[in-house]
């Protein structure tokens, strides 16, 4: 029997979209491959009891994609169009150097930084990612498809997003694909709370999107180039061309706007915003959207973070300078990296890390005998990280396998309305709520047996947590 293949393609001039999706029926086979134009997309197949049921659903998929405006082309003929990247405008730096413990460079300019306890990991536009210790030991790494723009922290979750439009749960002993964003949508930006995403785009719109990567709500923001977006209970925080506006996280009704001058990168607190901005300050705002303290630097801002409740003020400017301010706004030091502009920054326990344009994580001595030691031009000898020959953990569908139900909780996928759900199987929970898993691993009919099953923090639903095993 021929194999069938049918080739579509959705491609607009404002570059809204541009995308394709194929299908292909070979035999009882269905095999689905879709993404953005030029690069190799996502795949999905099913097994089916006979040729002719491939086909029936083979054409259901066909119809929704031509009546959302995709047509038949040919392979080849529309070109890839380039993903958004911030330019890249870095000087050095003519201040003193900042005493810089170790630096690893990971071989890419780099966006994406974590920093807690336990770990400190840097995401590049490679797609690497390298999870080091706190003296600069290299653990593990992670290689994702396409280049990491941000890591974010959602409560015990840990998510990578990548310029292929998707997000990714690092949680487990191997990534796992968690949102599948629109492949119209251009990350530049994102950030989770409580299993609820709040994505920016190059356009400068800003939407919600649920546990099941379903949009709450999707709207035009007030400006451009959205570097900024943070997330907490009430709200989506979005940061453009135009300053920090509020959106509230259920509807997408807008709280609050506040000029502030185009912003590069934001940060938050309780209670508190900050948004390094081209006009070379570093505005905290109260999350009621009142302009509070502004942190003046010598340079567009291209990152910033706090110690603490904002004890301490940071920011990394474009011309390769760190900054340190008190909370009241005055400025303590300005030291050069050594290793380019700062892209993203974290401090944690008296050390300020960074990811810079040169693609390196460099671990700085922020305690009060070490700048000041630095000011006066004496700097320890850096560490330059070399990491061992390891092997690099990829996006993987291949789950273990398991008979043994004696520790974890047992879960099913099952299809609803079209969509493929997971719901709790164990007693003790409620049966009628989602379970937040991992889009690639989805089977109808299967089970699975989680480590933990906890309730979202806004309830209604479940979060699969650590690792997952096919149930036989």
């Amino acid at each position: 029997m021929p194999q069938e293949t049918t080739y579509l393609e959705l491609s607009e001039e404002d570059g809204s979209a541009h995308k394709f999706y194929e299908v292909t029926v070979d035999d009882a086979q269905l095999t689905i491959r879709y993404g953005r134009i030029g690069d190799a997309g996502q795949v999905k197949s099913k097994a089916f009891p006979d040729n002719q049921r491939a086909r029936a659903e083979a054409s259901k998929k066909i119809g929704e994609k031509v009546r959302k405006g995709y047509a038949p082309a040919v392979p080849g003929v529309r070109q890839k169009r380039s993903v958004s990247r911030r330019q890249i405008v870095s000087t050095r730096s003519t201040a003193r150097t900042a005493p810089v413990l170790w630096r690893y460079n990971s071989g890419a300019p780099a966006f994406g930084i974590f920093v807690d306890d336990d770990r400190c990991m840097v995401g590049n536009e490679s797609g690497l990612i390298t999870n080091l210790s706190h003296d600069g030991q290299v653990m593990q790494q992670f290689g994702l498809p396409d280049g990491v723009k941000c890591i974010v922290a959602d409560d015990d979750w840990l998510y990578a997003g990548c310029d292929d439009g998707n997000v990714y749960d690092l949680s487990g002993k191997v990534p796992q694909l968690a949102y599948r964003i629109a492949p119209d949508i251009d990350i530049y930006w994102l950030d989770i709370h409580d299993g609820v995403l709040g994505v920016s785009d190059a356009g400068g719109g800003i939407a919600a999107i649920d546990h099941e990567d379903e949009f709450l709500w999707r709207r035009r923001g007030n400006g451009t180039s959205g570097w900024m977006v943070r997330c907490d209970a009430d709200a989506v925080h979005h940061g453009h061309s135009r300053g920090v506006t509020s959106y509230d996280w259920r509807t997408g009704r807008e709280v609050w706007h506040q000029p502030t001058g185009a912003v590069l990168f934001g940060w938050q607190e309780p209670g508190m915003l900050y948004a390094g901005t081209a006009t070379r300050q570093v505005v905290r705002l109260g999350k009621d959207g009142r302009s509070e303290r502004v942190y003046r630097c010598d340079a567009p801002v291209y990152s910033c973070a706090t110690a603490e409740n904002g004890r301490y003020v940071f920011a990394g400017d474009s011309h390769s300078s760190v900054y340190c301010f008190d909370a009241a706004g005055n400025r303590l030091w300005k030291l050069g990296t050594g290793c380019g502009s700062a892209y993203s920054m974290q401090y944690h326990q008296q050390r300020l890390y960074i990811v810079t344009t040169d693609g390196s994580l460099a671990c700085i001595d922020a305690s009060e005998a070490a700048i000041r030691a630095a000011e006066q031009g004496t700097v320890p000898d850096v560490v330059d990280v070399k990491a061992p020959p390891m092997r690099t953990v990829v996006p993987s569908t291949t789950v273990e396998v398991t008979s043994d139900r004696g520790s974890g909780v047992v879960v099913e996928c099952v299809e609803l309305g079209g969509r493929l759900r997971v719901h709790v199987v164990s007693g003790g929970y409620r049966q009628d709520w989602s379970v937040q898993f991992p889009k690639g691993i989805r089977e109808p009919g299967v089970r699975y047996l989680v480590t933990e099953v906890r309730e979202a923090g806004r309830g209604g639903f479940y979060r699969a947590y650590g690792d997952i095993r096919r149930l036989v």
